[in-house]
C-alpha cells in the first residue's frame, strides 16, 4: 500500500506565483490601464443640461373660471371637472406633451439632430429613437417637472432644455384654447337653446294673461274672494232691510220694490262671480270662481317654467362669458423654476470609472493566466498534446518576462 504526500499550499504560495510573474502583470496592466485612459479620452464628450418648470394649479386646462363659476372649494372643482372632462393632474399632462412625437419632431428640425446623430437615411425615427436617449422628463422630490437635455455643446444642450419649455408651453397653450374653445361651443348651444325656451314660456305667459286678464292668481283670488264676501255681506243686510220694509210698508210698497232691486242686482253679481266663466264687467282684476282650478293650474305651469329658464339664464350666461373670455386667453401655463444655463462640468464619460473598470477586469484575468501559467509549466504530460502545446506557450511567456521556476 502506497501513500501520496500532498504538499499543504499556503497563502504566501499565491503571493509567490504572483511575484515570480510580476514583470508580465504590471507590463500587461501598464498596457491595457493606458489603453483605458486613450479610450476614456477619445469619448466624445456629453453635457447635461437641466430646466425646471411647473404648471399653475390653477391653470389647469384653462378652465379654472369656468369651474369656479360652480362654486369654491374641492367640490366645486369636482363638479368642474366632471361637467368639462379636465384632467385631474397637470403633471401628466406637461409629461405627455414633452414627449409627444410633435414636440421631439420640432427640436430636431430647429436643431438640425439628424446630421447630429448622423443618421444617412434623414429616417426620423431613428432620430427619434436616438434622441430619446439623450432627453429625460421626470418630477423631482418638489413635485416639479425637470427637462433634462444631453449634448455635446453644453450651450446647445441648454438652448435645447429651454426650447422645449418654450415649446411645451405654446402646445399647452394650444390645447388649452381648443378645450376653452370646444367648450364654448358647448355653452353655447345651451345657452341659445335657453334663450329659446325662455322666450316660449314669456310668450305662453302673456297670452295666457291676455286671454284671462291674469298677471297674479293668488293676488287677484285674493281680491275676488274678498269682493266675494263683501257682496255676500250686503246681500245678507239688504234681505234683512227688505223683510222690514215689507213688514212696514207692504209687498207693494215703492220703498219695498226698490230694495227687492238693489237685491237681485247683489245676487247676479254674486252668481256671476261663483259661476259665469267670465265677467259681464271690464275689470281685468276680478275673476269667476268657476275658472280658479283651471287657470291657476295653467298659470302655474306657465310661471313655473318662466321661473326654470330665468335660473337656467343666470347659471349659464356668467359661464358663457367666461368661456369665451378663456378661448381669447394666450398667457403663459407654465412656470419656470430654473433656467438651464450650460453646464461647466460634463456629464459623460466617467473617465475614472472606465479606467478603472477597465484595470481591474485585466487584473483579475491576468491573475487566472498566471496560476494557470505555473500550474501548466510545472505539469509533466507528454501525451496529452492540448495540455503539452499550452504548456509550452507558457514556457515561452517564462522566457520573454525571464520568469525563473
Amino acid at each position: 500500500m502506497s501513500e501520496n504526500n500532498e504538499k499543504k499550499v499556503h497563502f504566501s504560495d499565491y503571493l509567490y506565483i504572483l511575484y515570480k510573474w510580476k514583470v508580465l502583470i504590471i507590463t500587461v496592466l501598464i498596457i491595457f490601464t493606458g489603453f483605458a485612459v486613450a479610450l476614456a479620452f477619445l469619448l466624445p464628450v456629453t453635457y447635461r443640461a437641466v430646466a425646471v418648470v411647473s404648471i399653475p394649479p390653477e391653470s389647469n386646462l384653462g378652465l379654472s373660471g369656468l369651474t369656479g363659476l360652480l362654486g369654491g372649494g374641492k367640490s366645486s372643482q369636482s363638479l368642474g371637472a366632471k361637467l368639462f372632462g379636465t384632467s385631474s393632474s397637470s403633471e401628466d399632462m406637461l409629461l405627455g406633451l414633452l414627449n409627444s412625437r410633435s414636440a421631439l419632431t420640432n427640436v430636431i428640425n430647429k436643431y438640425n439632430l439628424i446630421d447630429y446623430y448622423e443618421i444617412e437615411d434623414n429616417n426620423l425615427d431613428k432620430t427619434i429613437k436616438a434622441f430619446k436617449n439623450d432627453i429625460l422628463f421626470e418630477p423631482n422630490e418638489f413635485q416639479f417637472i425637470e427637462i433634462s437635455v444631453i449634448n455635446k455643446n453644453a450651450k446647445k444642450a441648454a438652448e435645447m432644455a429651454n426650447y422645449f419649455v418654450h415649446l411645451v408651453d405654446s402646445l399647452n397653450i394650444y390645447v388649452n384654447v381648443e378645450a376653452a374653445r370646444n367648450n364654448r361651443i358647448f355653452v353655447e348651444q345651451r345657452y341659445n337653446k335657453n334663450l329659446a325656451d325662455l322666450k316660449e314660456a314669456e310668450d305662453s305667459l302673456y297670452k295666457f294673461q291676455k286671454k284671462y286678464g291674469i298677471f297674479a292668481v293668488p293676488e287677484q283670488l285674493e281680491i275676488s274672494v274678498k269682493a266675494a264676501a263683501s257682496l255676500e255681506a250686503q246681500l245678507m243686510e239688504k234681505e234683512i232691510e227688505s223683510f222690514l220694509l215689507k213688514q212696514q210698508y207692504g209687498a207693494t210698497s215703492p220703498q219695498y220694490m226698490g230694495m227687492q232691486t238693489q237685491m237681485n242686482l247683489l245676487k247676479d253679481k254674486v252668481n256671476e262671480l261663483k259661476n259665469n266663466s267670465s265677467l259681464s264687467s271690464s275689470s281685468n282684476v276680478l275673476f269667476p270662481f268657476k275658472n280658479v282650478p283651471d287657470m291657476m293650474i295653467k298659470y302655474l305651469r306657465f310661471y313655473r317654467q318662466l321661473e326654470i329658464q330665468s335660473k337656467i339664464l343666470e347659471v349659464i350666461l356668467p359661464m358663457y362669458e367666461q368661456a369665451k373670455v378663456e378661448e381669447q386667453k394666450s398667457i403663459p401655463s407654465l412656470l419656470f423654476i430654473d433656467k438651464a444655463v450650460p453646464p461647466q462640468v460634463k456629464y459623460e464619460p466617467k473617465r475614472v470609472f472606465i479606467v478603472a473598470a477597465i484595470s481591474m477586469v485585466t487584473l483579475f484575468l491576468l491573475i487566472v493566466f498566471t496560476f494557470r501559467a505555473e500550474y501548466v509549466s510545472n505539469l509533466n504530460v507528454p501525451n496529452n498534446q492540448l495540455v503539452d502545446g499550452e504548456k509550452k506557450v507558457y514556457l515561452k511567456f517564462k522566457k520573454i518576462f525571464g520568469i525563473k521556476n
